[in-house]
């Protein structure tokens, strides 16, 4: 009996331990999804300005983006991240798109400035 209880309280003690960092790596991998989407909206905007002859400083709205986003993903389906807050409303020829304040706030604790790079933080 006693070295079923030394058993399931080193169980206890490992699994104390493993979930927390468990918990950061899925908010980390969040984070890079997140990093990810921005990364295709950028191209996006890109190959757009190509495609129309846009130049810097151009509004362009998610719409006019989804013909260059892939088919059958959260993000061509939703225009948002997989919090589910929408990027945007409307992005500018030239300037890195940036992650939704609420997504930004929410992966804080995760991630740094610097991750953000070259996408930036919300205004």
């Amino acid at each position: 009996m006693l070295e079923i209880l030394i058993v399931v309280a080193i169980i206890a003690l490992l699994a104390s331990i493993a979930a927390p960092a468990y918990q950061r790596m899925r908010k980390r991998s969040q984070a890079v999804m997140v990093k990810e989407d921005l990364r295709m909206i950028d191209d996006a905007i890109g190959q757009f300005a190509f495609e129309k002859n846009k130049g810097s400083g151009t509004t362009v709205v998610f719409a006019d983006l989804k013909p260059y986003i892939k088919a059958n993903t959260l993000l061509y389906a939703t225009g948002a991240d997989l919090f589910g807050n929408p990027f945007g409303p409307t992005f500018t020829v030239s300037t890195y798109p940036y992650p939704p304040s609420p997504t930004y706030e929410a992966l804080k604790d995760v991630t740094d400035t610097a991750f953000w790079s070259p996408f930036g933080t919300p205004p």
